[in-house]
């Protein structure tokens, strides 16, 4: 579902609140804040579509740990306890973040 970015309208034409909701793209657009009920607008933005550098897609694309462990990348994701350990390149299979 497709998250739109809306604004509060003020009496003196000053910067509202901006806040984001996740709606379907058959759902009528707000015409007030959920929770204080004042009256918003919906604010036009860039979309975000995935790419060739994205997550999104099939196998996380460029950024998956197997491209970047062929381009001589390392990768480490945090496995806690101040932690982080290898997913992707050469190096030591866990560092400490101490």
């Amino acid at each position: 579902m497709p998250t739109y970015v809306y604004q509060v309208i003020t009496e003196d034409d000053s910067e509202g609140e901006i806040f984001e909701v996740v709606q379907t793209m058959s759902e009528d657009a707000l015409t007030e804040h959920p929770e204080t009920g004042a009256p918003v607008k919906r604010l036009i933005t860039a979309p975000n579509i995935a790419g060739k550098w994205s997550e999104v897609g099939k196998g996380g694309g460029m950024m998956s740990n197997k491209n970047l462990d062929k381009l001589g990348f390392t990768k480490y994701e945090r496995a806690g306890d101040g932690h982080y350990e290898k997913k992707a390149g050469a190096g030591p299979n866990v560092i400490s973040a101490d």
